[in-house]
C-alpha cells in the first residue's frame, strides 16, 4: 500500500478474508480515475476493530485532508450509520457492495451503498491473477455463515453461509498457479460449511481432493480456520493421503471450558479439541495447530479461564489469536452478565503468555530439523506448518529452500543454508 500522493490505498483489517477482498477490491479501482482515495476495507469482529477502523479514518483524513475516504467491509455493514456520520467519509459500502466494480464512482447514486446483506443468496467467483506483496495467493470458497453464536456478529455483516461453485475454486486455483503462485490458500468464514448450498452438496474435503488431483502442479495447499466438529470424511482422508495439504491447522476453538462454550453456543465441547489434534496427529505427525480463543466471555470464573488455558497443553495448541472478549451491541452475550476490563485484560496476558511459551516449545523441537521454506520476501520465509524463518542472503518471493534450522528467537526461527 502506497501512501504517494496521487496514488488510491487501500486499509485492511481482520481476517483473511478481508485480505483477499481487499485484492478484489484493487482490481475494481485500479486505472478507474481514483487517484487520491483511500479506501478502508473494516472489521467487525470486536468493538476494538470497528475503534481502530474509527481511529485510522480520522487519522487518514488529517494527514491526507485532500484524499476521498471510501469505508466498507463488515463494521461498514453493521454500522452504516456511524460511518456516514463522519465527516471524514466520501462514501460508504456493504459487503456485497465493494465486490461490485460500479459502486466505486462518486456522485453516482446514494452516499451510502448498503444493502440487505441476509438477501445476498450467492457467492460470485472473484477471479484475481495476482496478489500485492504476496508470495502465498488466497482463493475465497465460501462466505457467510448459519451458525449464531451469543458473542458474534459477523453473521450480519456477511449474511448466510454461501458457497462458490467447485468449478470455479478449481479455475481459479488453477489462474494462479499458472501465474506462478506455489501455495494458495482456501478462505471463508465457516470453510467446514462449504457446499451445503450447492447442488449435490459437495464437501470441503471433496473440493480439497478434486483440487490436489486436477492441478498437480500446486505445491502447497492451505485452508485459513476451520471447526473441528464439522470435519468430513473425505478432508480426513486429504490429511491422512495428501502431503501438499499443509499440516497446519488453525482452529475456531473459542473456549475449553464446556459451560462457557454452551453459553456461546459452539457446537463443540473441550473433548472434541483434544481428540481432533490426537487424531490429526495420528495421521499427520508433523501437524501444528493453532486456534482463536476469547478471555473474559460473561460468566467465566477463574476456573473457566483456567480450563481453557489447560487445553492449549492438552490439545498442544501452538500459535494462539487471543480475542479479550468485548459485548457486541445486538448479539446475546452483550446482555449476559459482563466482566470488568481490567480482568478480561489480565487473562488474555495470561493466556498470550502461554501462547509465547507454547510456540516457542514448537520452535525449540524444530532447532537441527532440515525445513522447506516458501520465501514471502528477502531473507524470510514459512514452513509447512507456517512458521516464520529468517534467513541470511538473497532470494526470491515464491520460491523454495530448504535450510537447516539453527536457532529461534520469540517470534521467528532462524535457518541456515
Amino acid at each position: 500500500m502506497s501512501d504517494a500522493p496521487g496514488t488510491n490505498r487501500i486499509v485492511s483489517f481482520g481476517c483473511r478474508l478481508n485480505a483477499y477482498e481487499a485484492e478484489v477490491i484493487r482490481h475494481h479501482v485500479d486505472g478507474r480515475g481514483l487517484d487520491g482515495t483511500i479506501i478502508f476495507n473494516t472489521c467487525a469482529v470486536t468493538a476494538e476493530a470497528v475503534r481502530q477502523s474509527l481511529q485510522a479514518i480520522r487519522k487518514a483524513k488529517r494527514e491526507h485532508p485532500d484524499a476521498r475516504i471510501i469505508v466498507t467491509g463488515c463494521a461498514a455493514q453493521v454500522e452504516p450509520a456511524r460511518f456516514a456520520a463522519m465527516s471524514e467519509v466520501d462514501l460508504v459500502l456493504g459487503n456485497a457492495e465493494k465486490l461490485q466494480e460500479p459502486s466505486y464512482e462518486f456522485g453516482i447514486g446514494e452516499r451510502v451503498r448498503v444493502n440487505d446483506i441476509m438477501s445476498v443468496r450467492e457467492t460470485a467467483p472473484q477471479f484475481i491473477d495476482g496478489f500485492k506483496d504476496r508470495a502465498r495467493a488466497f482463493v475465497q470458497i465460501q462466505n457467510g455463515c448459519d451458525h449464531r453464536c451469543t458473542f458474534c456478529i459477523i453473521p450480519f455483516g456477511r449474511g448466510n453461509s454461501r458457497s462458490v461453485g467447485m468449478g470455479e475454486v478449481i479455475s481459479q486455483t488453477r489462474r494462479l498457479v499458472d501465474s506462478g503462485f506455489a501455495e494458495v490458500v482456501l478462505t471463508g468464514v465457516d470453510l467446514t460449511a462449504y457446499g451445503a448450498d450447492l447442488p449435490g452438496q459437495p464437501s470441503l474435503g471433496q473440493l480439497v481432493r478434486k483440487l490436489l488431483a486436477q492441478i498437480p502442479q500446486l505445491r502447497r495447499l492451505r485452508l485459513s480456520s476451520i471447526d473441528s466438529i464439522e470435519v468430513d470424511d473425505a478432508l480426513w482422508q486429504a490429511i491422512a493421503d495428501e502431503d501438499r495439504l499443509m499440516p497446519h491447522f488453525h482452529l475456531s476453538v473459542q473456549a475449553g471450558d464446556d459451560l462457557i462454550l454452551k453459553r456461546m453456543k459452539r457446537r463443540h465441547l473441550r473433548h472434541h479439541t483434544i481428540d481432533f489434534c490426537t487424531r490429526v496427529r495420528q495421521l499427520r505427525p508433523d501437524a501444528v495447530f493453532g486456534a482463536d480463543l476469547i478471555t473474559g466471555f460473561p460468566t467465566e470464573s477463574e476456573a473457566m479461564a483456567a480450563n481453557t488455558r489447560d487445553l492449549v497443553e492438552e490439545a498442544g495448541l501452538t500459535y494462539l489469536h487471543v480475542f479479550p472478549f468485548s459485548p457486541r451491541p445486538g448479539t446475546p452475550a452483550a446482555r449476559m452478565p459482563q466482566l470488568s476490563r481490567p480482568l478480561i485484560k489480565q487473562r488474555a496476558a495470561a493466556l498470550r503468555a502461554l501462547g509465547d511459551q507454547m510456540r516457542r516449545k514448537h520452535f525449540e523441537h524444530l532447532r537441527g530439523s532440515r525445513q522447506e521454506i516458501l520465501v514471502e520476501h528477502s531473507g524470510v520465509g514459512r514452513t509447512r506448518c507456517f512458521a516464520p524463518v529468517q534467513f541470511p542472503g538473497d532470494a526470491k518471493p515464491g520460491t523454495f529452500l530448504t535450510l537447516t534450522i539453527s536457532g529461534h528467537g520469540d517470534q521467528h526461527l532462524t535457518g541456515t543454508p
